[in-house]
């Protein structure tokens, strides 16, 4: 059974995540589904903007952590998180996007997002660190004193306080921001498709060289963190549903 849905509405594809039953968190799996997805639309000449979402009222929890290893492909975590893309991806955002979920908005060229809809990185609350992007690509969007307070605090931020500060492009009513995604999009999708990839390209690989410092630091704090006893603890409670004790 697919865990990813993929749908066209004239030149915009959607791509919607589709384990509502786990909140949308992504496995190998959907990260595989995800990646193929990617690939073919390189290909596609039709397709001139992409819009990805959650089923059942979220965007994605992140990382199942129900997995036995994070979930990898050649595209980067999840699928496209390392990718230099030439079609603009949009993240419409319903509910939450925690975790690795914002860290996938963070990789998208624009948001839109309903009023309710949180964001936040609670790994630390997990004995984690956030390691597909989140540690260089959240002060690139955000303040860094607000970055830094989602990074430490693992505390979520309200739409409206992140769209103040410029995350988000469109805000939309509760329900709409898939709707109001697709029109954003279509006002990509009528312009020159040759123009709107060249110049997306040249945003993307100039970020990309600029990421490469990030990557490593991100890859060492994470290595640094995989010894610590606070992230087996901090993973067992969470499912236990109790408060860490942390060493």
């Amino acid at each position: 059974m697919t865990s990813l849905r993929v749908e066209d509405h004239g030149h915009v594809r959607v791509l919607l995540l589709a384990r509502p039953e786990r909140r949308n968190a992504i496995d190998q799996a959907l990260a595989d589904e995800l990646s193929a997805a990617f690939d073919q639309l390189e290909g596609e000449r039709s397709v001139r903007a992409v819009v990805l979402t959650g089923d059942g009222g979220y965007f994605s929890a992140g990382t199942d952590l129900t997995s036995t290893a994070p979930p990898r492909t050649e595209g980067g975590a999840y699928g496209f998180l390392a990718r230099v893309r030439r079609k603009p991806l949009t993240a419409a955002v319903e509910g939450f996007a925690l975790g690795g979920g914002f860290e996938c908005v963070l990789a998208c060229d624009l948001v839109v997002a309903s009023r309710e809809a949180r964001f936040g990185l609670p790994e630390v609350k997990r004995g984690l660190v956030a390691n597909s992007g989140a540690l260089f690509r959240a002060p690139a969007r955000l303040p860094l004193s607000l970055a830094t307070e989602l990074l430490l605090t693992g505390d979520p931020i309200p739409a409206e306080r992140a769209y103040q500060h410029g995350l988000i492009n469109v805000l939309s009513a509760p329900g709409e921001a898939l709707p109001e995604a697709l029109r954003l999009a279509d006002r990509i999708a009528v312009n020159s498709p040759d123009a709107v990839q060249g110049s997306l390209r040249a945003i993307h690989v100039e970020a990309a060289e600029r990421e490469i410092y990030g990557w490593e630091l991100t890859r060492a704090a994470d290595e640094e963190n995989a010894s610590s006893p606070d992230r087996v603890e901090g993973v067992r409670a969470f499912f236990e549903k109790r408060p860490p004790r942390w060493s």
